[in-house]
This record gives structure tokens, sequence and C-alpha cells, in this order.
């Protein structure tokens, strides 16, 4: 299913702009209950008035939210990002750490965002188990778990390690355009011979045909 998902998304990779680790993890913690594409319209404003963990941790909190309003929940966006910076600074120095252990310490950032982080910014393999993620795994049969830590363990024993990072990105693609909560487009799945959901949506290829969606995406 993953060769499979492979050649059906070559291109497969993170829909959020961002240009060095710091600006991966500030973009992750607001893409929280936010689309991919809203994200990228505040983050260019954003990334060009801090440019360093030190001056996110020095921020005007009000000039922040401002800018980060329209990602929705952007006080508690707030008090993350200036609490996360201010702990980077404190102690790692003023530079993102490149280790799970450390990164699930900073404010606002779950196993899901420093897996973002480590897979994308640091070449480290991680499972970005996202609402795609759980879905399509208990889909495929993959798994039963409902937690995420819980089907990052299992999804994890079944993928090699060095395919983590790019089978996250295979699965929230294939999520985001053809296997929707609602309805998936069953019907034009590159996976519909080996899936044991298959039916759950529209088989006929013309119906599902008009369910399949193209980006930018949540």
């Amino acid at each position: 299913m993953t060769r499979i998902l492979a050649e059906t998304y070559p291109d497969a990779h993170c829909e959020l702009d961002f240009g060095n680790p710091l600006e991966l993890l500030v973009a992750t913690i607001l893409s929280a209950q936010c689309t991919d594409k809203r994200v990228n319209m505040v983050t260019p404003v954003l990334f060009a008035k801090y440019r360093t963990a030190a001056d996110y941790a020095g921020a005007d909190r009000e000039e922040l939210e401002e800018i980060i309003r329209s990602t929705g929940f952007f006080r508690a966006k707030a008090n993350s990002i200036i609490g996360m910076a201010q702990v980077v600074c404190e102690r790692y120095g003023g530079e993102v750490p490149g280790k799970l252990k450390d990164l699930v310490t900073l404010p606002g950032v779950g196993r899901k965002t420093a897996n973002v982080v480590l897979g994308n910014a640091f070449g480290v393999p991680g499972i970005t188990v996202d609402t795609h993620f759980q879905r399509l795994t208990r889909r495929f049969g993959w798994t039963t778990e409902t937690d995420p830590v819980k089907i990052e363990h299992v999804v994890g024993e079944l993928i090699p390690k060095n395919q983590w990072t790019d089978m996250s990105h295979y699965l929230i693609w294939h999520g985001r355009r053809i296997c929707h909560a609602r309805k998936p487009a069953c019907g034009v799945c590159p996976l519909a011979t080996l899936c044991p959901s298959f039916g759950e949506g529209p088989t006929e290829p013309d119906k599902a045909a008009k369910l399949v969606r193209t980006g930018p995406f949540s």
C-alpha cells in the first residue's frame, strides 16, 4: 500500500511553508485547528518580523496576536509561541533542539508537532499522527487503536524507520485528496483492491471522481 501511495504522490511533502526549524515549529503550532493555506498566508509577515527565538520570546503579545489572529485560537497560540521561544532561549541557546525528548518539553509542542519538525526540518524519521493519518490507518486495517501515541508505535513497527516521514506525507496527502472522512472517493482510489474499507464511499468511478480534491489543503 505504501509503495502504491509513493507512486501516486511522488511529490508529497509538508505543505507548510518554512525556511528553518524555528519557522516550521511556529507554523506547526499555528496549524492547530487551522488550514495550512491560512497559515501560509500569515507566516510571511510573521517570519519577516520575528527571525529568531529571542524575537518571539520578547514579542509584544498584542502585536503577535494581531498577526496570527486569523489562524484561530490566537491567544493560546501566542502563549505557546512565546513560551516555546523562551524555553528554547533558556535551555537550548536559542536553537530549536533536534531530539524528540527535548522538543516535547517545549510549551505547545506535543509528539505530532515534534515529529513534523524532526522529519521535515532535521531529516530525522518521524510519524505524524494527525486526523488524516489516524483515519486512514484504521481504514486500511493497520491498527484498531484510537490513541495517537499507540497508533504511532503500532505503525512504526509495520513500516521501516527510514520511510516514516515520507509515509506520513503519503497518508496525509491521500486523506486530503481522496480518502475523506465523510465520503471517501473509493471508486478512483489507487488502493481500492487492497483496502478493507472499500465501499465506504461511492465505488462508481464517475461519482467518486467528483469527490477528489486538489490543494492547497488543511
